[in-house]
């Protein structure tokens, strides 16, 4: 069984999609409805602009939205998931891929989202951690003992990597105490805030009424979802899941194995850079990524 899948921010590079804008018309009309629906050249950005312009939260989601959507709608009538998932802001591109949101909307929320995101960032210094060579575990019982700073698991990549999410100090007291307990890495990110934590509520609120008032229906295939790892075809269900999303860890390696055991066999990457094949590879070798 084929499964399609789809990265979120960090995957970005300077001159993703020119390639599909170069070589599709279908490509092309949708890169151009995307200026239109954003009220700037995204495509501008995209294809010829700095890694510091692409770095900005507000360009980077719907620029690697852009990107895997579009990889999938040109694929037309080859296109046959039996199931998709995405990566955090990949949630949002599997969704359209597998028609439960349409285009136009899913851009809307995802520059809503990306906006909302900035705006909690700039509320409260904070950011994220890698932590590698430790037992997923053995980091929430870290997490767990500090208590006068937010600090939590935020992205279950594959066994032995997870990234933390919380205040500068939560994070600098947690990588300390990581490194303590055997960690081979406990290694601050290059990120603006703390996504996927509790920092992230304002922007949760701001996109709860988004999602609510947004037109979803049922997927053509289920979509594993990342708050709970689990198939979700029910249109009201996948809603509050994208609401509890930002709040919430991406149980990326639970996901993956739920799609293994549900008999994916075949997993393609959909969108700019390779990031999903790695960590597929690492939660089960046996499996075949394109």
């Amino acid at each position: 069984m084929k499964a399609y899948v789809f990265p979120g921010q960090g995957a970005q590079f300077v001159g993703m999609g020119k390639d599909l804008y170069e070589q599709s018309e279908i490509a092309r009309t949708y890169f151009e409805k995307a200026n239109e629906i954003l009220g700037f050249r995204i495509t501008d950005l995209m294809f010829d602009g700095t890694p510091e312009d692409l770095k900005q939260t507000k360009v980077t989601q719907p620029a690697v939205f852009l990107h895997s959507v579009i990889s999938a709608l040109v694929l037309g009538k080859d296109f046959k998931p039996d199931m998709v998932a995405g990566h955090s802001l990949g949630e949002f591109s599997a969704l359209v891929a597998a028609k439960a949101l349409s285009f136009e909307d899913g851009l809307k929320l995802v520059y809503k989202r990306a906006l909302a995101m900035q705006k909690a960032c700039e509320m409260e210094e904070s950011t994220m951690a890698a932590v590698l060579g430790l037992s997923d575990e053995d980091v929430e019982e870290v997490c767990d003992s500090i208590t006068t700073e937010v600090v939590v698991p935020a992205n279950y990549n594959c066994p032995g990597q997870l990234v933390i999410s919380g205040s500068v100090a939560g994070i600098d007291m947690a990588c300390e105490a990581l490194k303590e307990k055997g960690a081979k890495r406990a290694l601050k990110l290059p990120v603006g805030g703390a996504f996927h934590s509790p920092l992230m509520q304002p922007a949760g609120e701001e996109l709860q009424t988004a999602i609510s008032n947004t037109l979803i229906v049922a997927p053509v295939c289920p979509v594993y979802q990342n708050v709970n790892a689990y198939p979700q075809t029910d249109p009201e269900a996948i809603k509050q899941n994208l609401i509890a999303q930002l709040t919430a860890p991406v149980r990326w390696t639970q996901t993956v194995m739920n799609m293994i055991t549900d008999g994916a066999d075949e997993f393609l990457e959909m969108g700019p850079g390779d990031v999903l094949k790695g960590l597929i590879k690492k939660i089960n070798p046996e499996v075949t990524v394109g």
